[in-house]
């Protein structure tokens, strides 16, 4: 009687056993590099709301800043073309001209020869590193002058880039209604006088580029003119 042998199974995977455990580890792969992709782009996102929403509350904080100081002074040669103190807006299509004298400078260094009055003014600005962008620009010239403005040495910050639109509205309390415009150097304007309310409105683009607009107020202080006897 001959022995039986028999075979024993060879150890291993096949070729479709393996195929398979290629295939599913490619779509775990995937999905792994989908979810981190997917989470470093909602952090990129997320930074960029972050980023723009500080720039925003700045830019609006700073506007209402300055209004809020704004002020005239009866201490006018009213023989210059320029007077030292004003305020001064007409609306744009896109950004208002905007020149105002406020009392909101900050003194740096003690020894300064400066005080708190400065001229702001807003202007807009081709960014030259972005074609087509237009960045809202602040100038404060430090010191009072009669002399024309673009003269004048000024400071000039970016106050919000690449901005939309911004409507500026001024509160007329004697006639009790909101107008785009002021002049306090024209006699038939507002001459030596100021609103009492500035309305804020700005349209700039997120971070996914939708537009969104922003509101606020600031309220003038000062509504009488300054006079000093000497």
């Amino acid at each position: 009687m001959s022995a039986r042998r028999t075979r024993r199974p060879e150890a291993g995977l096949t070729l479709i056993e393996i195929m398979i455990a290629s295939a599913v580890m490619v779509v775990m792969m995937a999905l792994a590099w989908r979810t981190i992709s997917n989470t470093s782009e909602n952090r990129r996102t997320f930074e960029a709301f972050e980023e723009r929403n500080h720039e925003l509350r700045m830019a609006m904080a700073r506007l209402v800043a300055d209004f809020e100081h704004a002020y005239l002074s009866r201490n006018e040669d009213t023989n210059h073309n320029h007077p030292r103190t004003m305020f001064i807006a007409k609306s744009g299509s896109r950004l208002p001209e905007i020149r105002f004298s406020t009392l909101g400078h900050r003194v740096l260094w003690a020894d300064a020869n400066e005080s708190e009055q400065t001229v702001i003014s807003y202007l807009p600005r081709n960014n030259p590193a972005k074609a087509g962008q237009v960045d809202w620009v602040r100038r404060e010239q430090r010191r009072l002058s009669n002399e024309p403005p673009e003269e004048e040495p000024a400071d000039y910050d970016v106050l919000l880039s690449d901005i939309q639109s911004a409507t500026i509205e001024f509160w007329n309390w004697k006639n009790l209604e909101w107008q785009d415009s002021w002049d306090t150097t024209q006699s038939d304007g507002q001459k030596g006088w100021l609103p009492s309310r500035v309305r804020i409105t700005v349209v700039v683009k997120d971070a996914r580029g939708q537009d969104y607009k922003l509101v606020t107020q600031a309220r003038i202080f000062l509504q009488e003119q300054l006079f000093f006897v000497p």
